[in-house]
C-alpha cells in the first residue's frame, strides 16, 4: 500500500535530518558548520514537505512558489531556491568545492529512499517526481550561484594579482629611473667624466630600465628563463654602493659600507637582488635621522650569506615589523606598512631561495637581513 510521502517525511522528520548528519560527519572534507546542520537540511526537507502537501491539497500555485517549477524558473525564485542560494554562497566561503554542493542534496535523497526501504514505504510515482523536482532545483541553484561567487572570487584575485604585478613593474622602472635621473644629475654637476663611477651607475640604471622592459615583454609572451648567476658578493656590494651613495647625499646620510671576503659567492639573479637590496637601502636613507648612519653589511654565517642593511630610524612602532612587507596596505605610522618596495624585495630574494627578515633595535633603529645560500669563488 503506498505511502504520502509528505506524511512520511513529517513522521521521520527527525531520523532524516540525523542520518544527513551522520553522512556528512562520514565525508572527512565536509566539516559541516552548526547553523548548516540546524537550518540547511530541515528547511529544505521542510520546504519539501510543504510541497508535496500542497500538491496533495490541489495547490499547484503554492507548490510551485515554493519549489519552483520542472526546470526551474529564472525570473521568480521559488523559497527552495532563495535558501539553496545561501547555501552554495556559504559553502563557498567555508572553501568547500561544487562536488560538496551535490553531494549536500543527495544525501537527504538517500536518508530518504534508505528509510522507505527499511520501513516498506512505497510512494506514488508522481510523488517521487516532485522530490526530484526539488531536489533537481534545489541543486541548480545552489550550484548556480556557488559558480557565479567562485567566478567573482577568481576575478578579484586576478585582478588584485594584475594590479599587483603592474604596480611592481611601475615601482622597479621608477627607482632605476631615479638612480639614472641623480647620477646624470651628479654627472652635470660636477662637470664628471662619462667613465667614470657615476657614469657607471647610470649606465647600470639604464641597462636595469632595459632588462625590467624585457622582463615584462617576456612575461606577456608567456616566456620564462633561469637568470640565476653565480657571482662574487663584494663585487656585488661594491656596485650597489656605489649608486646608493648618491641617494645617501641626497639624505644628508652617513652611508657606511664594511670589508667583504672576496671569496664570498651567491648564486643569484643579480639585476633583481641589486634591485631588491636598493630598495632596503633607500628605505634606510628615507627614515634614518639625519646624519646618523646607515650600514650595509654582508658576511658569512655558516651555510649561508647574510646582507645586513642597519639604520638608525628610532626603532618600530609595536606590530610594525609584522606590517612591513605587505603591498597595498596604508601607512598607519612612519614606517609600518612601507607599500611595495619591501614586498617587491622579499619576492626577488625568495625566488632565489633566499629569506628577507628584519629585526627591531629598540631605541636605535632596525635590520633588514638579507639570507641567501652560500657559495665559493674557489
Amino acid at each position: 500500500m503506498e505511502v504520502l510521502l509528505h506524511r512520511f517525511l513529517s513522521s521521520n522528520r527527525d531520523e532524516l535530518i540525523a542520518r544527513c548528519k551522520d553522512k556528512v560527519a562520514q565525508r572527512p572534507l565536509r566539516a559541516a558548520s552548526e547553523r548548516q546542520l540546524a537550518h540547511g537540511v530541515p528547511m529544505f526537507l521542510d520546504q519539501l514537505t510543504r510541497t508535496l502537501a500542497a500538491e496533495e491539497d490541489d495547490e499547484p500555485a503554492l507548490s510551485i512558489a515554493i519549489s519552483g517549477p520542472s526546470g526551474g524558473d529564472s525570473l521568480a525564485m521559488s523559497e527552495i531556491g532563495v535558501t539553496a542560494t545561501a547555501h552554495g554562497k556559504e559553502l563557498l566561503g567555508l572553501g568547500y568545492t561544487v562536488d560538496q554542493v551535490v553531494h549536500d542534496y543527495g544525501d537527504l535523497c538517500q536518508a530518504i529512499t534508505d528509510l522507505a526501504f527499511e520501513q516498506d514505504a512505497p510512494f506514488a510515482v508522481v510523488e517521487f517526481r516532485t522530490l526530484n523536482r526539488c531536489l533537481d532545483n534545489a541543486i541548480a541553484d545552489a550550484v548556480t550561484e556557488f559558480s557565479f561567487q567562485r567566478d567573482a572570487q577568481i576575478s578579484t584575485h586576478q585582478t588584485a594579482a594584475e594590479k599587483q604585478r603592474l604596480g611592481f613593474l611601475v615601482h622597479e622602472l621608477r627607482n632605476s629611473l631615479g638612480t639614472a635621473t641623480l647620477a646624470v644629475r651628479a654627472l652635470e654637476l660636477g662637470n664628471l667624466a662619462i667613465g667614470g663611477a657615476t657614469g657607471a651607475v647610470l649606465k647600470r640604471s639604464l641597462s636595469t630600465l632595459g632588462l625590467l622592459i624585457s622582463r615584462a615583454t617576456a612575461e606577456v609572451r608567456g616566456e620564462g628563463s633561469d637568470q640565476r648567476q653565480t657571482f662574487s658578493v663584494a663585487s656585488f656590494i661594491a656596485d650597489v654602493g656605489l649608486a646608493a651613495r648618491l641617494d645617501a647625499n641626497l639624505k644628508f646620510s652617513i652611508f657606511e659600507v664594511t670589508p667583504v671576503d672576496p671569496l664570498l659567492a651567491v648564486l643569484a639573479n643579480r639585476e633583481l637582488l641589486h634591485a631588491a637590496l636598493a630598495n632596503l637601502l633607500q628605505n634606510a636613507f628615507k627614515f634614518t635621522h639625519r646624519d646618523s648612519a646607515v650600514t650595509l653589511t654582508a658576511y658569512a654565517f655558516g651555510e649561508h650569506v647574510l646582507i645586513d642593511v642597519e639604520d638608525h630610524c628610532g626603532g618600530l612602532p609595536p606590530g610594525g615589523a609584522a606590517r612591513m612587507f605587505v603591498p597595498f596596505k596604508p601607512n598607519e605610522d612612519s614606517r609600518a606598512g612601507l607599500g611595495l618596495g619591501l614586498s617587491i624585495a622579499r619576492q626577488s630574494i625568495e625566488a632565489d631561495h633566499g629569506t628577507l627578515t628584519v629585526r627591531d633595535v629598540p631605541g636605535s633603529g632596525c635590520i633588514f637581513t638579507i639570507s641567501l645560500p652560500r657559495y665559493s669563488l674557489q
